[in-house]
């Protein structure tokens, strides 16, 4: 693995440079899909505001998760290069969506559905930084022919382990695709149109489906477990998969709104 990139007098985390990959092909989908649904919206605000505040979100989310240590030295901690919490992230980037929405006088669904594409396959880009910096969120040892080592990692190991980060970036291109066509259907006009969905189906789609993703993969990650056997994921997993249930329920009684 390569944690850094050395390039002259520059040393890059390739976490990092990920990251932004992640962030930049968020922007692309979010832009395809305001163009889409013919809204007037400014998506490089959209990803640069709520980006910015995913990340503070999944650092911050991922420090209180050990409070002791945090405060012990809270600086150092904050500024580090790694340690992100994926559910932090989720958070502070829906809840900045929810003050864009209101800029923008959308309903604050219509902008979750709109995001979640571009939410699911940017996650997926930069979980791959993880994967270049061996940053520790790999998986149990293995045997199967595509283990990995991690022997110059952030976090080495030199036993084959499950290369989650690809297993997760290969649920988000899944996760993707099938947002992006529940995402087509809201439109609802011609012909050949399919029907029109609700406000927050997609997204309530999204809490489901990357919450299963994330419960199921942390069963072969070295996270430590603390609540019946499961790791903080997973329980936060499980939360957002009973929000998703408890969202699709409500919206599929909603009528269907032809428009965005």
């Amino acid at each position: 693995m390569l944690p850094y990139l050395h390039l002259g007098p520059l040393t890059l985390p390739t976490y990092g440079l990920l990251a932004a990959t992640g962030l930049a092909v968020a922007y692309l989908i979010l832009r395809a899909d305001v163009r889409r649904r013919q809204l007037a919206l400014e998506p490089e605000m959209i990803i640069g505001v709520a980006g910015i505040a995913g990340v503070v979100g999944a650092k911050l989310y991922h420090l209180f998760e050990s409070p002791r240590e945090f405060f012990e030295h809270p600086f150092e901690l904050f500024f580090s290069r790694t340690g992100l919490a994926w559910f932090g992230g989720l958070l502070g980037g829906f809840l900045t969506l929810v003050l864009i929405a209101r800029h923008f006088r959308i309903p604050v669904l219509r902008m979750f559905d709109l995001a979640s594409p571009a939410a699911a396959l940017g996650y997926g880009v930069g979980r791959l930084g993880c994967l270049t910096s061996g940053d520790g969120d790999y998986g149990i040892p293995t045997s199967l022919p595509w283990g990995m080592s991690f022997p110059n990692g952030i976090v080495p190991t030199t036993a084959r382990v499950h290369p989650t980060p690809i297993y997760e970036f290969l649920a988000a291109l899944v996760i993707f695709w099938i947002l992006w066509r529940l995402g087509a259907a809201v439109q609802g006009t011609g012909k050949k149109a399919p029907p029109a969905r609700p406000a927050g189906y997609v997204f309530a789609c999204y809490l489901l489906l990357t919450g299963l993703a994330r419960f199921f993969v942390e069963f072969i990650r070295i996270n430590p477990r603390v609540f019946f056997g499961m790791s903080n994921a997973q329980v936060m997993s499980l939360v957002s998969i009973l929000a998703g249930a408890v969202l699709l329920m409500s919206v599929r009684r909603a009528p269907a709104a032809v428009n965005s």
